[in-house]
């Protein structure tokens, strides 16, 4: 049951792709620059395992020097190209290649959920000593919450790439947040979707006090470890 579960959910994965491909070859008209937007794609892919890369062998070095590993799990993502091209349309920039790397930052993200709010800026801080990361922009959302109460430390980072025959700078935006912080932006997302929601404000508010809450914790919880660490 479960094997003809997950077959389901790849065989529903892979029709999506080819229906956003479709999208992508009528919106070139024709598809002469399709096979480069193939290959900006498959440019992505590579830098995005090049961070996480990075991350994972900072993930073993640093969970052999304080016995615990700095992050729970990572997930990787690359931007769909209906999304893609969704992006470029409410920016109201025409699809090529050049527009959707100079102005598309989040083509490649990754998210790092971690235990504590100070392993992310120990993770942060460590990624960025990389003498081939350039840190392109960063949001700290964890110190200044955005209005509905949202947190997480957003970077995006320029890492270079090696190929048979280039090297190309590439962008990857990188979100850290604790496990409670994704807890809460998971429901929200989820929740801010849904359509005809009556009390709205009402929402919002609650939304916003529980965000509170959640910090809160997590500011809690980092206490407590400090406390056993030190005895």
């Amino acid at each position: 049951m479960i094997i003809k579960m997950e077959n389901n959910m790849n065989q529903t994965e892979d029709i999506k792709d080819i229906r956003d491909w479709k999208i992508i070859e009528e919106a070139f008209e024709g598809g002469g620059e399709i096979a480069r937007f193939r290959r900006m794609i498959m440019r992505y892919r590579c830098a995005m395992l090049e961070v996480k890369t990075k991350l994972d062998v900072l993930n073993a070095e640093l969970s052999l020097q304080t016995s615990r590993n700095p992050f729970e799990t990572i997930k990787c993502r690359i931007k769909s190209p209906r999304s893609i091209l969704e992006k470029l349309e409410r920016n109201h920039l025409p699809l090529t290649v050049e527009n959707a790397e100079n102005n598309l930052n989040d083509i490649a993200g990754i998210r790092v959920i971690c235990s504590f709010p100070d392993d992310i800026y120990m993770l942060a801080d460590c990624l960025l000593e990389q003498d081939d990361i350039k840190l392109i922009a960063k949001k700290d959302y964890i110190k200044n919450p955005k209005p509905n109460g949202y947190r997480s430390l957003h970077l995006i980072l320029e890492v270079p790439i090696f190929l048979t025959d280039e090297k190309k700078p590439m962008r990857v935006e990188v979100q850290f947040r604790t496990i409670a912080m994704d807890f809460w932006a998971s429901l929200e997302h989820k929740l801010k979707y849904k359509k005809h929601i009556k009390k709205a404000e009402s929402i919002s508010n609650e939304l916003f006090y529980c965000a509170e809450l959640i910090a809160q914790l997590d500011g809690r919880m980092q206490q407590i470890r400090e406390k056993i660490e030190e005895e």
